[in-house]
């Protein structure tokens, strides 16, 4: 068994201010929702390595929206180099990037940040 996805709530409308956070900020992918459930708006947006899709993310339509304050998904990078160049580009798009659990998790850097709806993303690599 493997993790397929993750689905985060974003509320109707958020597409475009999503795609500057997890395309332009994260650096993630889009990639084409099923014809079936385009209607229903959000996004899917993916990370690869090569030709192999390492994290997806879907976006949903939530209607009445609550952003997740404490769940959240967590997106591991390769080094701690890359760490801090997705943290500089996020907080370059005005995102706060909070790196005060940075030491918190042996062997590990990471961040916490906002989504532009509320929703917590968290950033790791191996220290």
């Amino acid at each position: 068994m493997r993790l397929h996805h993750v689905q985060v709530a974003i509320p109707r409308g958020g597409e475009d201010r999503a795609r500057v956070f997890y395309l332009d900020g994260l650096g993630l992918s889009e990639v084409p929702k099923p014809e079936a459930m385009r209607a229903r708006g959000g996004a899917w947006f993916v990370a690869t390595d090569g030709d192999t899709v390492t994290a997806e993310i879907h976006l949903g339509v939530e209607d009445p929206f609550a952003p997740a304050a404490k769940a959240h998904p967590a997106l591991e990078v390769t080094s701690v180099g890359e760490l801090e160049r997705i943290g500089a580009r996020l907080e370059a798009l005005g995102f706060t990037v909070n790196w005060a659990q940075r030491h918190t998790v042996e062997g590990t850097e990471r961040f916490h940040c906002l989504d532009p709806f509320g929703n917590r993303v968290e950033l790791l690599c191996p220290a």
